[in-house]
């Protein structure tokens, strides 16, 4: 996310959420970043996710990384440097999505949102990530977050490269765990996001 900040093409949509809020309270993108993510676990609750370590450590880990990288990578104006940086940080969050969903320590709040989703509806991963990344760029956008053609290219390229990190760094041989979700009061079989 720091990376796309210092590319100045536009904001990832969590990003441009968060910035929006940033700029109505003051407080800095990456403590909002921390608080939000935080908010973002009560929408786990009728998702029946689970929290983990990975879970917890997201929402400390990504605000202050993200203010950590601000503050030791410089800006740089040259478009020959902005644009590959944008690609290195859009295909770096899919694969960074990938290895800790696949590690089964806990998603983040964010990817934990999609994972839960994905599950209780039965929709591609990709799609629903891609919904909500939609949605939320939408609300941050009215918040005045800043928004360019890497946001777009970030909505609409993060559920696909999700998908496909998360089955490449599939850890093999580990079972499926069960599911408790139940969808229209009838168990629904658990749609598979890893492959067998």
């Amino acid at each position: 996310m720091g990376l796309m900040l210092r590319a100045g093409l536009g904001l990832e949509p969590w990003s441009v959420l968060n910035q929006g809020i940033s700029l109505h309270t003051g407080l800095s993108i990456g403590t909002v970043t921390i608080v939000s993510g935080a908010l973002i676990l009560l929408l786990w609750i009728p998702l029946r996710q689970r929290p983990g370590l990975g879970t917890v450590s997201n929402v400390v880990i990504l605000g202050l990384v993200m203010d950590g990288t601000l503050a030791l990578v410089p800006e740089t104006g040259a478009l020959g440097v902005r644009i590959p940086l944008l690609a290195f940080a859009v295909v770096l969050n899919g694969a960074a999505t990938g290895l800790y969903i696949s590690a089964r320590f806990g998603p983040g709040p964010r990817d934990g949102l999609m994972t839960g989703l994905h599950r209780r509806t039965g929709r591609p991963l990709r799609l629903v990530r891609t919904g909500i990344e939609v949605t939320v760029l939408a609300v941050g956008f009215l918040l005045g977050g800043s928004v360019g053609v890497g946001t777009v290219g970030y909505a609409l390229a993060i559920g696909p490269l999700a998908q496909f990190f998360i089955r490449r760094f599939a850890i093999k041989g580990l079972p499926e765990r069960p599911s408790p979700v139940v969808a229209r009061g009838v168990p629904q079989p658990e749609p598979a996001i890893l492959p067998e």
